[in-house]
């Protein structure tokens, strides 16, 4: 696989497939791995790093579930292949800043992504559609139980698995799910919302996850600490938590409809009306006019478009995909451009 093979391929989390996808855009799991007797990344030499990256390397040419991925070297990539994975949810902001023995494995459907040498030297994650952490779960257990068959990762009996953060010692496990909740939002319940979340030692994060604001009505909500539970407890927790936040986020969105569905269908056409005809936009107007389509796709008020192609337009009008498309570096100026005519090709295409 090629890394431009992405452009043409839907990310499994995009599909807008999965229960409850209406509202939750992805369920992620992700394990945080070390290999024992080696210093974690930040204190690695670059002999070392080279170490961990040939290890791994090797050890995935003997995992099934690894046959159809492709290992990327983030020495091989330029700045704009490395924040078009970064915009695909592939590998992290941080990830990208330096590649010295750092790499990327990437499967063939973006379900499985593997970090080498981030701020642990493995940073398995599987990504579904819709609320579906379970599913996520089973899939990534099996890969790192490959995993722990060629290779010995740094456990303590009393500790668990050893990580880089404390926060992520014990499991190495973080669930997370991605939410689109722009009817609490607009019905100015979502501070009170994230201050509970928050009580609870849930993490609330922004698109692009850790460092990122809420653009759009989208939150990451994740697991903080992985010390002192099993798995399958996190799992619960985190499913309990967001089946609370669904209810609410329904019962915000009939509100909307009950007691103003006049204004709400203006807002909402009002932004489906720009992204068909604009020949300018920005990323954020983009994302914030997108939001609130999707919502109109999924109240059914508007019915000629379905999710999958907003879900799409999401990720495909951000600046590393539209210059990756174009296969030229663009100014901010010509970026706005491509991105309105893109949008306006893709809504008239799915009439």
């Amino acid at each position: 696989m090629q890394l431009n093979d992405l452009l043409s391929h839907t990310s499994e989390w995009l599909k807008g497939t999965g229960p409850h996808s209406n509202i939750v855009i992805s369920s992620r799991v992700r394990f945080a791995r070390n290999i024992e007797k080696l210093p974690f990344p930040h204190w690695a030499n670059k002999r070392q790093s080279k170490q961990v990256l040939d290890m791994v390397e090797e050890a995935m040419k003997n995992i099934d579930y690894l046959k159809k991925s492709t290992l990327f070297k983030l020495a091989d990539m330029d700045s704009l292949d490395k924040q078009f994975l970064v915009e695909r949810h592939l590998m992290s902001y941080e990830h990208a800043q330096k590649s010295d023995s750092k790499a990327v494995i990437i499967d063939s459907e973006e379900i499985v992504s593997i970090m080498i040498n981030e701020e642990d030297h493995l940073r398995i994650q599987v990504m579904q559609s819709g609320f579906n952490l379970f599913e996520a779960y089973n899939i990534i257990n099996r890969i790192d139980d490959c995993l722990a068959e060629e290779l010995s990762f740094a456990f303590s009996e009393d500790w668990g698995y050893l990580t880089a953060c404390p926060t992520n010692t014990g499991t190495g496990m973080r669930g997370s799910v991605m939410l689109h909740l722009p009817g609490l939002v607009m019905t100015r319940q979502i501070n009170q919302v994230l201050a509970a979340i928050a009580k609870l030692s849930f993490a609330t994060r922004g698109l692009y996850g850790e460092g990122t604001q809420a653009m759009g009505n989208f939150f990451q909500i994740s697991n903080q600490i992985a010390l002192g539970r099993n798995d399958t407890e996190l799992i619960d927790n985190i499913n309990g938590l967001i089946r609370q936040i669904i209810e609410q986020e329904n019962q915000a969105r009939n509100l909307l409809l009950t007691q103003n569905r006049a204004l709400l269908e203006d807002k909402i056409n009002r932004s489906y009306g720009i992204l068909k005809s604009a020949r300018i936009i920005s990323s954020q107007e983009t994302t914030e006019l997108l939001s609130l389509v999707r919502l109109g796709v999924d109240l059914e008020i508007i019915k000629d478009i379905n999710r999958r192609i907003i879900n799409e337009l999401f990720i495909i009008t951000q600046p590393a995909h539209l210059q990756k498309m174009e296969n030229k570096k663009l100014n901010q100026n010509e970026r706005d451009i491509k991105r309105a005519e893109l949008i306006r090709n893709r809504l008239e295409k799915a009439l």
